[in-house]
């Protein structure tokens, strides 16, 4: 009777197992990857800004060199799908049972998704950062301006700003978030080059390299060129790259007015946060992969007046992933802040950031 017992016991547990894997079978099948991409049809001629116009002075050339790094390396497509993968598989997991956590899929509007839980042990994530300081007197750039620039990333990151939203915003006010992450000047190196403008081709990285990318955000404030204010390597490209690079006149206090307080690098953090443009490089037709954003036709620029429509849905103006002027810009939602988070966690593209 007792070996029959154990029998039937095994049996049960064999079964249990089976059900299991299945089960995990099932999640992995539950991660919809359907609407992803990785290149943009942004493009130097239809979607960037110059110094010469004043509604499109703001450039961020992110897409761009994210297209170029494609080109150059065809193993970067599966390293940014694995990175999706993981972003979406950790909200996922995380969301609460029935709820929304704002994963893929194409952005409504007013859509709510759930904060996600802050992991045990991984809390506010701090991120060390390296200044480099890259210009014909590289004290042109003040210690002030620098501590300032800094300042600008702890407030945008941790404010929701709501009372800032224009009074018809009501559908936006759950989505204004405070992201959980923090930044925490770590050193400032400055070099005097002569070099008039260094472009985009990460020039300026390769003459300064990155200082241990695994654990510090590195940051080069230069001439670039071209009216562009600043661009940023996405999570999963190359070490030797990886970084922001920014205008030294945008920094608070600089002279690229409207865009000078400092509001270009939290647009370009987001990007290395693994954050897209809020109307996603794709004229409706593709999507920032968060839910709570709407969808859009285009960047917008200047201060707009509420409500701007495009696509059926009103647009987000004043999130940081637009291209607005930096006074008209003061939040990230709820489901950028998942995304934003999830590359932290244990097996993410940024995890050795907080300590995995």
């Amino acid at each position: 009777m007792k070996k029959l017992l154990l029998s039937m016991a095994a049996i049960a547990l064999l079964f249990t197992a089976c059900d299991d894997e299945k089960n995990e079978i099932v999640q992995e099948q539950e991660i919809d990857m359907s609407d992803f991409y990785v290149y943009t049809d942004f493009n130097e001629d239809l979607g960037s800004k110059s110094a010469n116009s004043k509604e499109k002075f703001k450039t961020c050339y992110s897409m761009n060199v994210l297209n170029k790094q494609l080109d150059a390396n065809p193993g970067l497509a599966k390293k940014m799908f694995d990175v999706e993968y993981q972003t979406r598989k950790f909200i996922t997991a995380k969301g609460k049972p029935g709820g929304n956590p704002g994963g893929g899929g194409s952005g409504g509007g007013g859509s709510d998704v759930d904060v996600l839980p802050i992991e045990d042990g991984l809390g506010t994530i701090n991120i060390p950062v390296y200044i480099h300081i890259v210009l014909p007197n590289a004290n042109d750039v003040s210690n002030s301006q620098i501590q300032s620039q800094i300042s600008v990333l702890n407030n945008d990151f941790s404010s929701t700003n709501t009372n800032l939203l224009p009074s018809g915003a009501t559908d936006f006010i759950n989505d204004a978030t405070t992201t959980g992450v923090s930044f925490s000047l770590a050193q400032t190196f400055r070099y005097n080059n002569s070099t008039s403008s260094w472009g985009t081709n990460d020039s300026v990285k390769s003459a300064y390299p990155p200082i241990t990318p695994e654990t510090h955000l590195n940051i080069w404030v230069c001439n670039i060129g071209g009216g562009i204010l600043g661009y940023a390597q996405f999570p999963g490209g190359n070490l030797s790259t990886d970084g922001v690079v920014l205008l030294h006149s945008s920094l608070p206090g600089g002279s690229a007015a409207p865009y000078n307080l400092g509001r270009t690098a939290t647009h370009e953090v987001g990007h290395y946060l693994n954050l897209r443009h809020i109307w996603g490089d794709g004229r409706c037709k593709q999507d920032d992969f968060v839910t709570d954003t709407p969808s859009s036709n285009g960047a917008n620029y200047g201060c707009p007046s509420f409500p701007t429509v495009n696509c059926n849905t009103t647009d987000m103006t004043m999130n940081y992933m637009d291209y607005t002027d930096d006074a008209c810009m003061y939040m990230f939602t709820d489901g950028q802040r998942n995304r934003m988070r999830a590359i932290f966690a244990s097996g993410g593209a940024r995890d050795t950031m907080a300590g995995n």
